[in-house]
C-alpha cells in the first residue's frame, strides 16, 4: 500500500492532541510528507511553520497546512478533532458534540480511490471509532482508534515505579474502553516473564495494591486535566507508536480500538483488546487468556460502549446524506465545522 520512498499522513484538527501528534510523528522521522488539517486554517499554519522550522534536526519531511483533499492520497489520516474533554467531564459526555464534527467532516476527507487507514483519536475514542466505521463503511481493518495504548502505558509506568523496573521492561495491558469502565489486565502482566507479584517478593518489594494502581491508571487523564487542563503529550507519543506499527509492517501487539468479531463473546462493539498491528492496519484481534473477573469487566466495559453508541443516529444520517466510501461515490459538500 505505501510507497517506499514517499510515505505520508494526515492530522485533522490541529488543538492540543493534533499538533502534539504531529511532532512526534515528525521527530519520528516515519513520513516524508506531512499535511495539517484544520478549519481554523491560521491556526493549522501556525503549526505547520513552527514544525516545518525544526527541519534542520530532524529526517527530511515536507509539512504544511492543508485543505481536507491534502488528506485523499495519505497513508493514514490521524483524526483528532472535535471538543476536547473539560476538568470534570467524562470522556462519554463529548459524544454528540464530537459524533457532529465527525458527520461533518468524515466525508471531506476519506477518498474512494485510496486505500487509506483512519486513526481515530478524537474522544470518547471508541464510540467515534464504531461511528467511523459505520459512516464509512471502510473494512473493520481500515478503522481503528487509539484505544487503551496510552492506558496501556500508564500502567507500566505505575508498575515501574512499584516494583522499581525500568518501564520497557514491563509487559501490562488495558483493555475495554478508554475511559471509566477500563479494565488493567492484572493476569497478564509480568516482568521477564514473571508475574508481577511474584517479581516484588523476588526483590523484597511490598505487595502491590491493585486496586489503588487500577484507579490511578483510570484518574491519570482526569488528574491532568484538573492540573493542566488537557492531556496531549503522551497520547501524541502512543500515536506516533501506533502509526510506527502500521507504516513499518511491524506487526505490533497494541491494544488498540476496533469491531470485535466474536472475541470474549462480544461483537458489533469497538473496544480495546491486545491487537496485530500491521500495514493492513489492525489486522487481527486477539482474544488472549484472562481470568473470568477480567472478561466480567470487559463485557461491562463493551455494554457502557454499545449503550452510548445506540444513540448515535448514524443510519439516520447516511439516509439523508447519501454518504456512503464505496468506490466511485463522491462524498457531498457540506458546511465547515469547527475543529478543535
Amino acid at each position: 500500500m505505501f510507497m517506499e520512498d514517499k510515505r505520508k499522513i494526515a492530522v485533522v484538527g490541529t488543538g492540543s492532541v493534533g499538533s502534539a501528534s504531529a511532532y512526534a510523528l515528525m521527530i519520528g522521522g516515519l513520513v516524508s510528507e506531512m499535511a495539517l488539517v484544520d478549519i481554523d486554517k491560521k491556526k493549522a499554519e501556525g503549526e505547520a511553520m513552527d514544525l516545518a522550522h525544526g527541519a534542520s534536526f530532524v529526517s527530511p519531511i515536507k509539512i504544511y497546512s492543508g485543505e481536507y483533499e491534502d488528506c485523499h492520497n495519505a497513508d493514514i489520516i490521524v483524526f483528532a478533532a472535535g471538543a476536547n474533554q473539560k476538568p470534570g467531564e467524562t470522556r462519554l459526555s463529548l459524544i454528540q458534540k464530537n459524533t457532529s464534527v465527525l458527520k461533518e467532516v468524515l466525508p471531506r476527507i476519506m477518498s474512494p480511490q485510496r486505500n487509506s487507514i483512519l486513526l481515530m483519536v478524537s474522544n470518547p475514542v471508541d464510540v467515534l471509532t464504531y461511528a467511523a466505521l459505520k459512516i464509512t463503511g471502510l473494512p473493520p481493518n481500515r478503522v481503528l482508534g487509539s484505544g487503551t495504548v496510552l492506558d496501556s502505558s500508564r500502567f507500566r509506568f505505575l508498575l515501574s515505579q512499584k516494583c522499581r523496573v525500568e518501564a520497557r521492561n514491563i509487559h501490562a495491558y488495558v483493555v475495554g474502553e478508554h475511559g471509566d469502565t477500563e479494565v488493567p489486565l492484572w493476569s497478564l502482566a509480568n516482568i521477564a516473564g514473571i508475574g508481577v507479584e511474584d517479581f516484588c517478593n523476588m526483590r523484597g518489594i511490598p505487595s502491590l495494591d491493585r486496586k489503588e494502581i487500577s484507579d490511578q491508571v483510570r484518574r491519570a487523564g482526569y488528574e491532568i486535566i484538573d492540573r493542566k487542563g488537557a492531556t496531549y503529550y503522551a497520547i501524541g507519543l502512543a500515536v506516533k507508536r501506533i502509526c510506527e506499527g502500521i507504516i513499518r509492517d511491524e506487526n505490533s501487539i497494541l491494544t488498540v480500538s476496533g469491531l470485535l468479531d466474536g472475541e470474549y463473546g462480544l461483537s458489533n462493539v469497538c473496544i480495546s483488546v491486545p491487537s496485530l498491528v500491521n500495514r493492513s492496519g489492525r489486522a487481527r484481534a486477539l482474544a488472549v487468556p484472562i481470568s473470568e473477573e477480567e472478561k466480567s469487566h470487559l463485557r461491562h466495559s463493551a455494554a457502557v460502549i454499545r449503550e452510548a453508541a445506540e444513540g448515535l443516529d448514524v443510519e439516520e444520517y447516511l439516509n439523508a446524506s447519501g454518504y456512503r466510501e464505496v468506490p466511485g461515490k463522491a462524498a457531498p459538500d457540506g458546511p465547515d465545522t469547527t475543529l478543535h
